[in-house]
């Protein structure tokens, strides 16, 4: 297995783009429910400045794909196209259909305690997910040097379809986390075990890593 990937940049736009450059230079065959694809293992991406707002997914990524994602993290509906699994929007603000609003309690702790280190919230539903684990799976919050910061794990991201959009919900919750909170916004960190492009999209992500160039 190759070194794990360190990444840092300035924007989530970035972050996107240098991972593709890794996985395309550097990544190894292999395969996700028998697609075949290219993979780094064990990646990590910092990004200083997580605006959800970037020019560089707006001009480059697909509308559709960040409105897919979109839906995923604030409509309640089940998703269709995971075998009717629960939605992010699901996880993160009514956990297991239990009523339980992470975001909501995450708040509340940073509140009380500026300091606490354990404002820590999982997607992962295990009596449930039985055939369909989500690809991010814990979020992590904290402060310090006066800003929120927010640290991520996924088991698996796929930076041709759908890693941007990622990127940008993740980017947008952390801002209205630390707008409840009055609190500047600070790095965004995700650890990836997984990042990859299916060979089905290595041409289009050739091609707009080129434009970027």
């Amino acid at each position: 297995m190759s070194a794990p990937v360190r990444i840092h940049t300035d924007t989530i736009g970035q972050a996107w783009i240098d991972v593709a450059v890794e996985i395309i230079g550097g990544g190894a065959p292999g395969f996700w429910d028998g697609a075949p694809l290219v993979e780094i293992m064990q990646c990590t991406v910092a990004v200083d400045s997580p605006a959800p707002q970037d020019q560089v997914i707006a001009r480059l990524a697909d509308p559709e794909r960040l409105a897919w994602m979109h839906a995923n993290f604030t409509d309640h509906a089940r998703v269709a196209a995971l075998g009717d699994a629960d939605s992010y929007a699901t996880r993160l603000f009514d956990y297991a259909h239990s009523g339980r609003d992470q975001i909501a309690w995450v708040v509340e702790k940073l509140r009380r305690d500026p300091f606490v280190r354990d404002a820590t919230i999982t997607t992962f539903q295990p009596l449930t997910d039985t055939s369909y684990v989500p690809c991010v799976s814990l979020l992590d919050f904290w402060q310090a040097d006066n800003a929120l910061h927010l640290g991520v794990y996924a088991h698996g991201i796929d930076f041709g379809t759908k890693g941007y959009a990622n990127l940008v919900e993740l980017a947008d919750l952390q801002h209205r986390v630390a707008a409840e909170i009055d609190a500047p916004v600070g790095t965004l960190t995700m650890t990836i075990k997984s990042a990859h492009i299916y060979d089905t999209d290595m041409q289009a992500m050739s091609r707009i890593v080129a434009a970027t160039a």
